[in-house]
């Protein structure tokens, strides 16, 4: 699908907005009591080791609900501001709405697509929990970024480490590829290059590098999180949000019939990480990325 033909403008990323704002952002909102709160493991254990000092003004990048902007705002303080920035309009309203009921004035949301828009600043530090890996040029993004800094702003950024770290996506999207092929047309909109986009350090460590970032080091976080409150809950996840379901999705009714084999697969695929109580639990593997803006890039 051409970028021209959605309503979301004619930029380089409108397709993947396309995807974020509507299917993808319904998804997240059915999954969010299990995608925020293991996401949220890793974002917690990237603001402990790189805390926002009190008084700095934060970017968050890729901002989604918002959930990780009110904590930056809470560690920033009354004198500090946290910015949260997303392209997708749907999850700047509900950001917005959620600050406002939970009372946290120095928190506030701009619609905004990373790599080409204007983001406000100077910011004295950039934070991102997986809102950097589906640019279509992330160079272009991380430049944008350290350009809203302050000369010597911190990025950290939690990233997905490779697919096979992560074994229960993974496994997953072998078994959906198994049954069920990617479509090489379709009428959906696309999320981008993909969550494991950012998975290579030296890929990372190079766009950084060339958007004028120093100082870069790349620290791996392996944290389980649960991955469904039951067996069907966590078939429901992987059929609806990652590589699995990005296939399962593109394809559409055309693989309708196929959803029995599927499920039937997946069931059997996932018991390994079943728990006595019926929960299901993986272990995920980020890269904690941190780098410093350049005095002059």
């Amino acid at each position: 699908m051409s970028s021209t033909e959605t309503r979301w403008g004619p930029g380089v990323n409108a397709e993947a907005i396309q995807a974020w704002d509507g299917p993808l952002f319904d998804r997240f909102v059915k999954f969010r009591h299990i995608v925020t709160t293991g996401l949220g493991a890793h974002g917690d254990e990237a603001l402990r080791l790189n805390p926002p000092q009190e008084g700095q003004r934060v970017l968050d990048v890729g901002c989604g609900f918002g959930d990780a902007t009110q904590q930056i705002a809470a560690l920033v303080g009354p004198s500090g501001e946290a910015a949260g920035v997303d392209a997708a309009q749907n999850f700047i309203e509900a950001a917005t709405r959620e600050a406002e009921e939970a009372g946290v004035p120095n928190a506030h949301f701009l619609v905004a697509d990373v790599q080409t828009d204007p983001l406000g600043g100077p910011y004295d530090a950039a934070f991102s929990r997986m809102g950097t890996m589906f640019f279509i040029s992330p160079v272009a993004a991380l430049r944008n970024v350290r350009e809203s800094l302050v000369p010597g702003g911190q990025l950290t950024m939690v990233v997905w480490r490779r697919r096979e770290d992560n074994h229960w996506l993974y496994r997953a999207q072998q078994i959906v590829e198994g049954i069920v092929q990617k479509p090489e047309e379709y009428d959906e909109p696309t999320c981008g290059p993909g969550p494991f986009s950012m998975a290579n350090a030296d890929t990372v460590t190079d766009q950084l590098m060339h958007a004028g970032w120093e100082n870069i080091s790349l620290r791996r976080c392996d944290i389980e999180i649960l991955g469904g409150n039951d067996m069907d809950e966590a078939i429901d996840l992987v059929m609806s949000i990652g590589p699995a379901g990005e296939i399962l999705r593109l394809q559409g009714d055309r693989a309708a019939h196929l959803v029995p084999e599927v499920e039937a697969a997946l069931c059997e695929g996932l018991l390994d990480y079943q728990r006595e109580d019926g929960t299901i639990w993986a272990m995920a593997s980020t890269w904690i990325v941190t780098a410093t803006a350049l005095q002059s890039a």
